[in-house]
């Protein structure tokens, strides 16, 4: 089985992280899949941010959920000219430049490809709660992309860190895969035990590095499992060696030359 090359926040060593520039930039470098992560304003659109705060990837200052999307749309993205490409232009243009919503990244990215599928991550604490979950299911839905392809897979997948907010989207779109996102490998985690709404295993490159062997228990219990983030050739390397499902990447182009899909 070949091991699907997810673009994290698009590919963002080439392009500011969250821009339609990456994900656009991803989806021409052949990646199978982007990943990103989102927030709910404080008029209720959903954004590609991962951040709670505005500082380390915009010039501007504050909390996404305390500002409007027309605020947000005030500040500029693109963290400066060393991050971006358009060099016959002194100013980077509004792919790179704008907050994106979750709802321009997925129209754009399925005008761009018929196949490219989405890893898309609700971030939490957040004061919105589960107001975050069924924002994103509802955009789905409209989109249709809650129905399964002609092949019966799904191209969605729905991640977080927490728990509740899994046991939410399993309860929102059923059938949907989920991902449960780990940092680390806690000893009742290393047995390759998920709760039962949840399909597959998202850990840290650090965690694989830590128990490589973990692969073959999550799979031995029906589970699959994604890596994030890697961004080195040798841990591309182990990936390949322990049978991952997904290589989560800012540089899913050097993934795919090493794995010999590009």
């Amino acid at each position: 089985m070949s091991i699907m090359v997810v673009a994290h926040r698009g590919s963002n060593k080439e392009e500011p992280e969250h821009s339609l520039a990456a994900y656009l930039l991803a989806a021409r470098q052949g990646a199978d899949a982007v990943e990103c992560d989102v927030r709910l304003t404080a008029d209720g659109t959903l954004v590609c941010v991962h951040d709670r705060g505005l500082g380390r990837t915009s010039d501007g200052r504050g909390v996404i959920s305390e500002l409007t999307l027309a605020e947000l749309e005030r500040q500029d993205f693109s963290g400066g000219s060393s991050l971006w490409l358009d060099y016959e232009d002194p100013r980077p243009d509004e792919t790179r430049s704008g907050i994106l919503t979750l709802r321009t990244m997925l129209a754009t990215l399925l005008d761009a490809s018929s196949t490219i599928s989405f890893s898309i991550e609700t971030k939490h604490p957040t004061r919105y709660g589960a107001y975050v979950e069924s924002a994103l299911v509802e955009l789905l839905e409209y989109f249709g992309l809650l129905r399964s392809t002609k092949d019966g897979s799904s191209r969605v997948r729905l991640m977080s860190f927490s728990s509740w907010a899994l046991r939410r989207l399993h309860r929102m779109a059923p059938g949907t895969p989920t991902v449960l996102l780990m940092d680390r490998l806690f000893l009742w985690r290393s047995n390759g035990w998920l709760p039962q709404e949840v399909d597959i295993a998202g850990i840290s490159i650090a965690a694989l590095r830590k128990y490589p062997g973990y692969v073959a228990v999550a799979h031995a219990k029906g589970h699959r499992v994604h890596v994030w983030t890697v961004d080195e050739p040798a841990d591309v390397a182990l990936c390949v060696e322990t049978g991952v499902d997904a290589i989560i990447s800012n540089d899913p182009a050097m993934v795919r030359e090493i794995l010999g899909t590009a």
